[in-house]
C-alpha cells in the first residue's frame, strides 16, 4: 500500500451531548488504566489471598501463604511482588521475598531476610476467570525483569512440584535438586535462576 494513502488521525478527547450526565460505570472505564503492573499494597491483601486461594486449595488443598503472611511481606518488602491490574481489578500477581542462604529452608516461607541477595518467589497466581491464556507468563517475565532493576539481586529461587518444572526452566531457571521443604504430603523441586541476563532488560513495574 503507497504510504501517500495512509491518513492518520489526530485524538480526540470524546464528550457527551450536553445534558447528560456520565454515569459512574462510564466513568469508571475512562479513568482507570485498561492494563496496569505495579508492586502490591496492603489494600491489595485481600484480593491476592482471594485467588491464591481459589487456585491452590482445589489442587493441593492448601495455600503457600496465609493472609496474614501476605500482609507481613507486603509491609515488609512490597518492591518484591506484582500483580497485573485490568480495569482496577487484581487478575494475576506474584510474592516474593529476599533470603539469605543457598539453598530454600523450612523458614523461609515465611521470613524476609533482607540482607539476602536472593528473591524468593512463594507464590504466582492468576484469576480463573484469565486463566490458559498466557498471563502467568507474561508476568513472570515482567517480573524478572522487575527484579533485574534491583542491585541487590542476584538470583530468583522457588520450589514447585515436578510437573511445573518445565514451565520454569523456559524463563532460565535451573534445577538445583529436590527441595528440604515439605508442606504436608508434598514434596518440591528447587530451581534458581541468574538475573544477569534480564538486567539490562529491566523495566520499572512499580
Amino acid at each position: 500500500m503507497s504510504t501517500k494513502s495512509v491518513h492518520y488521525l489526530r485524538p480526540v478527547a470524546l464528550r457527551l451531548p450536553p445534558g447528560i450526565l456520565e454515569t459512574p460505570s462510564y466513568q469508571r472505564r475512562h479513568t482507570l488504566p485498561a492494563s496496569e503492573f505495579r508492586c502490591l499494597t496492603q489494600e491489595d491483601a485481600s484480593s491476592v489471598f482471594e485467588i491464591e486461594r481459589e487456585a491452590f486449595i482445589s489442587v493441593s488443598g492448601m495455600c503457600p501463604l496465609h493472609l496474614d503472611e501476605i500482609r507481613n511481606f507486603l509491609t515488609l518488602c512490597p518492591e518484591l511482588s506484582l500483580g497485573w491490574f485490568q480495569e482496577g481489578r487484581l487478575v494475576a500477581f506474584i510474592i516474593g521475598s529476599l533470603w539469605d542462604e543457598e539453598r530454600l529452608t523450612q523458614e523461609s516461607l515465611t521470613l524476609h531476610r533482607p540482607g539476602g541477595h536472593m528473591a524468593h518467589l512463594h507464590v504466582l497466581a492468576v484469576h480463573r476467570t484469565f486463566r490458559q491464556q498466557g498471563r502467568g507468563s507474561s508476568l513472570l517475565w515482567r517480573y524478572l525483569y522487575h527484579l533485574g532493576g534491583q542491585p541487590a539481586v542476584h538470583r530468583a529461587v522457588l520450589m514447585c512440584e515436578d510437573a511445573l518444572v518445565p514451565f520454569y526452566e523456559r524463563f532460565g531457571f535451573h534445577r538445583v535438586g529436590p527441595s528440604s521443604v515439605t508442606v504436608g504430603p508434598l514434596a518440591f523441586t528447587e530451581l534458581q535462576c541468574s538475573l544477569r541476563g534480564h538486567a539490562s532488560m529491566s523495566r520499572n513495574s512499580c
